[in-house]
């Protein structure tokens, strides 16, 4: 069984963490247990982990402003996040040019502020727990080190604080690293979602290297949380955030009624965090009072949405029908539209008229995830029709099939264009045998998807409402769908040994003839 991961596990070629490793493995200790007290060992994955967070550009800078680090429970999260702190606090921590060999030199922050921060006391505790008992006798007499409830405070006046206060209260404060903490409970309404800005806000006021790192667990999708919007944010760029470091290792989609299955799921998601006890977890994943959301978000670190379990298709269903590879240019194929201006995503999806059809998407236009940015956003319809366009010149497209909704001025040019769009209304008499159908050809495997991360997401999140269409978990929820229904139109459409319905394209003097006898949206095109 292989981990879904989000970052390859290489080395940056320029890096600063080898500094950080360095000084860890002469002032860290083991904090706690049958150890505590010997020198503090990173697993390799940890070590990893530290050397592309201190990654560094040709200019000597840091590539990442910011990251997440998305593990299992237990997977010891808080104590590299304290190793991180704490060298940030005291060791060579702010790049400072290459040596002869050419490797990174670094240097301590001449004013060190680091915060631990959460949206509540209880979520910082674990992290200030585990610094002064991390850091070795050494450490406290060659860096005047004194630690006290929720403050660690060194000789060079820097220290490390608990911040669970009001946003109102953390402004204008210059902190150099902030570790946010558990931000899957950061929310709207704990005013996570302010404290996270005003955190960001006082971050981009330094020009010495401030960062911010999250440490999560897999959020529930569709509850709005801060570990939720980034996340967001780094799958609707395709993993290309400028700055963004999203590191996360998975399971995959499992049967969690298997425990074969379910131990070698969780022994993906753990990594080598050897102390894990995976027989305990998979005894708890078993429990009949063990929600599978719950399952799978903690133990599993896998990304469910509220109403998963009641979600439209079985667990791995999805999953095992990828082959990776795009549509082969030329294919004959059917495409999905499905449009919207600024609320909705707009969603082109192409599917090849095949024995086997493959499944892939052409193009996702999402608003941001940043309120800022999403308050004036569009969806570029210029851009969204170019795209159109080439897709028709990629492949052999014999058909649009496209959703009307206020893209009707649009669509009729494409159809003045020659290219061959069809009205697909969305109503319950076509889409709901149209959903059947793509549920069956994915339970059974007669069909293949590019594996794109984005689709996964908006097919993770439908529901089925009980008139038998696909639906969100509830009208104003953020967790879009969009994508998996232009997929259901064209997967439809594009049915092999399907007889191919009878295409009627309007023309504008019978269009005229029609409005003026019938009331009603204008429909240039239709299937008949």
């Amino acid at each position: 069984m292989t981990p879904l991961r989000t970052i390859e596990d290489t080395v940056p070629e320029r890096t600063l963490g080898w500094a950080w490793a360095a000084w860890s493995a002469n002032y860290l200790v083991q904090p706690d247990g049958d150890n505590a007290g010997d020198p503090f060992e990173f697993t390799p994955e940890q070590l990893r982990i530290g050397l592309r967070w201190f990654a560094l550009d040709e200019r000597g800078r840091f590539v990442y402003r910011r990251g997440a680090l998305r593990r299992m429970k237990g997977w010891g999260k808080d104590p590299l996040g304290a190793a991180l702190a704490l060298f940030e606090l005291l060791g060579p921590c702010r790049p400072d040019g290459w040596n002869a060999a050419g490797e990174a030199v670094g240097k301590p922050h001449p004013a060190p502020l680091v915060q631990i921060a959460a949206v509540s006391v209880f979520q910082t505790k674990t992290t200030m727990s585990i610094l002064p008992a991390m850091l070795a006798p050494a450490g406290y007499d060659d860096y005047g080190v004194e630690a006290a409830f929720e403050i660690i405070r060194a000789a060079n006046g820097g220290r490390i604080e608990a911040v669970t206060s009001s946003p109102r209260s953390l402004e204008g404060a210059r902190p150099s690293f902030v570790i946010l903490n558990e931000t899957e409970h950061w929310l709207a309404s704990n005013q996570g979602h302010e404290m996270h800005r005003t955190v960001t806000r006082n971050l981009a006021k330094s020009r010495d290297g401030s960062r911010s790192l999250e440490l999560a667990n897999a959020p529930l999708m569709g509850e709005g949380s801060i570990a939720e919007e980034t996340l967001l944010a780094w799958e609707k760029a395709d993993g290309k955030v400028a700055g963004l470091m999203y590191d996360s290792t998975e399971a995959p989609a499992v049967d969690l009624e298997d425990p074969d299955v379910v131990r070698a799921a969780v022994d993906c998601a753990r990594g080598d965090s050897w102390w894990i006890d995976t027989e305990r977890l998979v005894a708890e994943i078993m429990d009949p009072a063990t929600r599978p959301t719950e399952a799978n978000r903690f133990y599993l670190n896998r990304c469910v949405g509220i109403g998963d379990e009641d979600g439209w298709l079985p667990p791995g269903a999805w999953e095992a029908c990828a082959a990776p590879g795009p549509v082969p240019d030329g294919a004959k194929v059917c495409l999905g539209f499905d449009g919207s201006l600024n609320r909705d995503s707009t969603a082109l999806v192409v599917v090849s008229i095949a024995e086997k059809p493959h499944i892939d998407v052409v193009g996702l236009w999402e608003r941001p995830a940043s309120p800022a940015l999403a308050q004036d956003w569009r969806v570029p319809v210029g851009e969204v029709l170019d795209t159109i366009r080439g897709a028709c010149r990629r492949w052999k497209v014999a058909e649009i099939a496209a959703d009307p909704s206020r893209w009707v001025g649009e669509l009729e040019g494409l159809a003045d264009e020659k290219l061959p769009v069809v009205e697909y209304p969305q109503s319950r008499q076509r889409m709901v045998p149209a959903t059947e159908r793509a549920l069956q050809a994915i339970v059974n495997g007669t069909v293949t998807h590019s594996g794109d991360r984005r689709l996964a997401r908006h097919v993770a999140n439908c529901v089925v409402r009980p008139d038998g269409q696909l639906s969100k978990v509830s009208k104003h929820s953020p967790r879009k769908i969009d994508a998996a229904v232009a997929m259901v139109m064209a997967l439809d459409r594009a049915a092999s040994g399907k007889p191919r319905p009878r295409v009627r394209l309007i023309s504008l003097a019978a269009l005229a003839n029609e409005q003026a006898l019938v009331a009603g949206p204008t429909k240039r095109w239709s299937v008949s």
